[in-house]
């Protein structure tokens, strides 16, 4: 009896040395992803939302959809996930981005563990009495998934964090399944289920998942089993354990429908279009796991016209063989790992792959759950084939099984380096949106977005260069508008700027950017009653969009309205209680004190260049030119090396029209800095008419 006992801890002890191996494993595949930016939809549910600024409106993220995010066509119920953020941004005082990355990144390790226990109770019941082999295989299985190069969108996309919430959710409920016997008992297994819908509803698949488990592994039946008579019992039986399940997750499914803001749209327009499409989407979906070369954080694929495309038939015939083998395998107690993992596959892809029509035909992120499934299959489809082989190889390889292990190594080497070149990928705007250029051409959106990072390096001819691509694919986007009238306005073409922004509004009218962004125009061009109408009807759209509050306090500010300016701030701090703006403002608002007349004041009680170069821009963004020019050369005569007051002049002098000025202005601010690309810009502008 001792020696069992003692024979049982150390194989403890290896387990949970091996699972330490996989943990240490994938936080150094992952440790250059935590100072990684926001991306995408994290700016309207992350950086621009109010209500996760101020953790005590968790209780309003439980009853009021419209919280999740500040863009009305994306507030989807997911309380959960707001709730997640907003705790990153309380714990982390701020928008930092190791916060953000950490939490999402330890319960990412987390489910890796109990995939792995997970997946070993399914290989003890295939083949029993051989646990070391199965938790072997199982603790591989789970680092592949770990390291997997599609899994980091997930992972390194903060708000898709609402695919790992809800997925760890499915995995914690079968760990509980399996593991207690009083959550089995009592249905305490469900209540994951309960908490991964908040985040996402596609963790209520979790029902039909449990109903092949229930089949396949406790009551031994295979597929066909299922229609024969002499089995009927036995299915009911499972129908009967899985109803549960079933109930509670159709009333979740419900109630999420029932809360989520009318304002929220799938993106899609064209059910059956993207129904045809899925087949071919998903079978790229399989490719990816075991060759992902073509990941792309938004890609260029469109909806298939109709059945009569290649691709359709390509993508059924895949689904179609997949069933057979699900069916095949699902008769023998040995294969039914590879039939379940099969089955989880395709019913974790039905809530996105199915006849409710999504903006984008395939996402990254998508694969997340699914994978799940997949690498119980291919995992035990790869240890079987290795166990049958195995004896012929031995034969004339003795030392094969170090042969496979350093094979196995090496594989998992390479996936791991994929994932740190995407996590490298990710890292900011610009290197993200530079990939998807080259991984989706075709793609206007991502040939915006691009070109939207050079505009904010001050790189306008680039940014045309790629806003003019993105225009021939997407000639009515109105956010492709919106951008072009940016970069129209930064180079002084404010006519143009103007068409611009109206194209954009009149295409985006129920978007609230639409409104924010031609506001902020109007704000710098000195029209503060047009901003205002612009900014209260964006509000109206979006009350927690933050930055259009702050430009509403400008506007006031800048048009002395000092009561509406205390009223504006005021609600701000309700929305954002430590918003440094609104404070600002509110404290303006009391004094009643311009923006300029503030800084002017520091000015005047302590000056340095640098506030000189402040009551500059000022004066620029106010219409007053001249006051302007005083002040960059104030900041000139204190700081001779200065080409940022330089540009300062140069900008005011070709509002001006003072164009020989503004040339020699330019032309000493270059000499200090010569790759300041703002003042070549402004430059580039004075020498166009002076050539005239």
């Amino acid at each position: 009896m001792p020696s069992n006992i003692y024979f049982c801890q150390v194989k403890k002890q290896t387990y949970r040395f091996y699972i330490f191996l996989m943990l240490i494993a994938c936080t150094i595949t992952y440790s250059n992803h935590f100072q990684n930016g926001f991306h995408f939809d994290d700016s309207h549910t992350i950086e621009n939302n109010a209500y996760i600024r101020n953790i005590h409106n968790i209780s309003l993220f439980f009853t009021d959809g419209s919280t999740s995010s500040a863009l009305p066509q994306n507030q989807a119920y997911r309380p959960l996930v707001t709730t997640s953020l907003a705790f990153d941004y309380w714990i982390g005082g701020g928008y930092y981005y190791f916060f953000f990355h950490l939490s999402s990144f330890i319960l990412f390790l987390i489910q890796g563990v109990l995939m792995a226990g997970f997946m070993r109770k399914l290989f003890n019941i295939s083949v029993p009495g051989d646990d070391s082999t199965n938790a072997f295989i199982a603790i591989i299985a789970a680092t592949l998934y770990l390291v997997h190069p599609a899994i980091a969108e997930t992972v390194n996309y903060v708000i898709a964090r609402s695919d790992l919430q809800s997925t760890f959710a499915v995995v914690v409920a079968f760990a509980l399944y399996q593991y207690s016997a009083v959550s089995r008992k009592f249905y305490l297994y469900l209540i994951p289920v309960i908490i991964g819908a908040f985040a996402k509803p596609p963790s209520i698949m979790f029902a039909p998942i449990f109903l092949f488990y229930l089949l396949l592994f406790e009551e031994q039946l295979g597929i066909v089993d299922i229609f024969k008579p002499s089995r009927f019992k036995q299915v009911f039986s499972v129908i009967k354990n899985t109803i549960p399940s079933f109930i509670v997750s159709i009333c979740m499914y419900l109630l999420i429908d029932k809360l989520t803001p009318k304002s929220w749209q799938p993106g899609g327009t064209a059910p059956l279009q993207y129904l045809i499409t899925q087949p071919f989407v998903i079978a790229h979906y399989f490719c990816m796991f075991f060759v992902p070369n073509a990941l792309s954080a938004d890609s260029d694929w469109g909806l298939i016209a109709g059945i009569s495309d290649w691709r359709f038939f390509v993508g059924s015939a895949f689904i179609l063989a997949m069933v057979i083998i699900a069916i095949i395998t699902s008769q023998k107690k040995l294969l039914r790992p590879i039939s379940f993992g099969i089955l989880w596959f395709f019913l974790a892809l039905v809530p996105s792959s199915s006849i409710i029509p999504l903006g984008e035909v395939l996402n990254d992120h998508r694969m997340y759950f699914p994978f799940v499934g997949l690498v119980i299959s291919v995992s035990w489809t790869i240890a079987l084939i290795a166990k049958k082989l195995a004896p012929i190889i031995s034969k004339y390889m003795p030392a094969y099984k170090k042969a496979f292990a350093v094979l196995l190594g090496l594989v998992l080497i390479i996936y791991a380096y994929g994932t740190w070149q995407r996590n490298e990928v990710w890292h900011d705007e610009e290197s993200l949106w530079h990939d998807v250029t080259i991984k989706s051409p075709n793609n206007g959106r991502g040939l915006m977005n691009y070109g939207l990072t050079k505009m904010a390096g001050g790189d306008y001819i680039t940014a045309d260069i790629y806003y003019q691509r993105a225009l021939k694919l997407l000639p009515n986007y109105f956010s492709l508008y919106i951008n072009i009238a940016i970069l129209k306005a930064a180079t002084g073409h404010t006519e143009e700027a103007e068409t611009y922004f109206k194209k954009g509004l009149w295409l985006g009218s129920a978007y609230p950017d639409s409104y924010i962004f031609y506001a902020r125009f109007l704000n710098s061009q000195g029209h503060y009653p047009e901003a205002i109408i612009n900014l209260q009807k964006a509000i109206s759209l979006s009350a927690g969009d933050l930055f259009a509050h702050s430009l509403l306090m400008e506007a006031y500010q800048n048009t002395d309205n000092w009561d509406e300016l205390k009223k504006e701030a005021l609600a701000t701090l309700q929305l954002a209680p430590d918003n440094a703006d609104a404070k600002s403002y509110l404290e303006a608002a009391k004094n009643k004190n311009s923006k300029i007349a503030i800084e002017a004041q520091k000015v005047k009680a302590a000056p340095t260049a640098e506030k000189y170069l402040t009551l500059s821009l000022l004066y620029y963004n106010a219409g007053q030119f001249q006051q302007c020019i005083e002040a960059g050369n104030e900041a000139i005569k204190l700081k001779s090396n200065f080409p940022e007051a330089y540009n300062n002049i140069c900008a005011s002098y070709n509002k001006l029209q003072q164009w020989d000025k503004a040339v020699t202005a330019g032309k000493k601010g270059l000499a200090l800095s010569p790759n300041f690309q703002l003042l070549k810009n402004n430059l580039q502008e004075a020498y166009s008419h002076t050539k005239k």
